[in-house]
């Protein structure tokens, strides 16, 4: 502890000397990587704003309101989710959020005539400019986890939950239900790869040192999307500079994925 309390002598002024005197305790042995790591990840949540980790709108699972339960029950089961946003006739519309846990009480009732919309719980909504910090702190007093996230104009963008944030201060948390996740880019020979439409352009740039704009759209799919000017189907085939991609997977919303060629130059 003396140890470390000379690291930490004088005071850091800002954000960027407090990491690195934790750097410099790392290195001198004080703190082992894990804590190293923890403690970094905490400084970036105090700086992060909601919109960086939400999940986006076009991949929330939702449950409409006017669903019965023995049509729901397979998608709880499938995704392993333990909330749900509850929405009307759009995304937009969001009623409430759906406990999975809430449903448990329904094996020994006749389940057939519940109103979903008797079950929800108040949605929480959050402006896509909230701290991360600031959030945790909610998210720990009030006691709840999940938290729907809009635009500037009151439109749905996503939603957050307590585990995106641990996540970014501890890394990721796996539990019993969670596959295991295949890279968002695998090789297939030396022309022809699979990549995941959500993959971010600046990972795609990096992979393969080429100057996609990353500018206007965070995602390759995004890229493809607006290029075509619809939603492209399967099959369907886009050509940037010399890349050439084919849709493999998609559905009435978004593309999934996609199989990238080099074409000859």
């Amino acid at each position: 502890m003396t140890r470390l309390v000379n690291l930490l002598s004088p005071t850091p002024d800002n954000r960027e000397q407090l990491s690195a005197i934790l750097q410099k305790s790392h290195e001198s042995q004080v703190i082992d990587r894990d804590a190293l790591e923890i403690m970094e990840g905490a400084l970036r949540v105090g700086e992060t704003h909601a919109r960086e980790i939400m999940i986006p709108r076009s991949q929330m699972e939702v449950i409409q309101s006017d669903a019965k339960i023995v049509d729901v029950l397979p998608k709880i089961i499938e995704t392993g989710h333990s909330r749900f946003p509850v929405v009307g006739e759009s995304s937009e519309d969001i009623i409430g959020i759906l406990l999975a846990k809430d449903l448990l009480s329904l094996v020994l009732e006749d389940s057939k005539n519940i109103d979903i919309c008797s079950m929800v719980r108040p949605a929480t909504i959050i402006p896509e400019s909230k701290r991360l910090g600031v959030l945790l702190r909610e998210f720990r007093e009030q006691r709840y986890h999940m938290a729907m996230v809009v635009d500037e104009y009151g439109s749905v963008s996503g939603l957050l939950t307590i585990e995106d944030i641990l996540e970014e201060i501890v890394g990721e948390i796996e539990d019993e239900t969670d596959e295991e996740e295949l890279p968002q880019i695998r090789r297939l020979d030396d022309k022809h790869w699979l990549v995941e439409a959500q993959t971010e352009v600046e990972d795609f740039n990096e992979e393969f040192e080429t100057g996609l704009s990353e500018e206007e759209f965070d995602t390759i799919g995004g890229i493809l999307t607006n290029k075509l000017g619809h939603l492209p189907v399967v099959g369907e085939k886009i050509t940037i500079e010399n890349l050439r991609f084919e849709v493999v997977e998609a559905d009435d919303r978004k593309i999934e994925l996609l199989k990238l060629k080099f074409l000859t130059e």
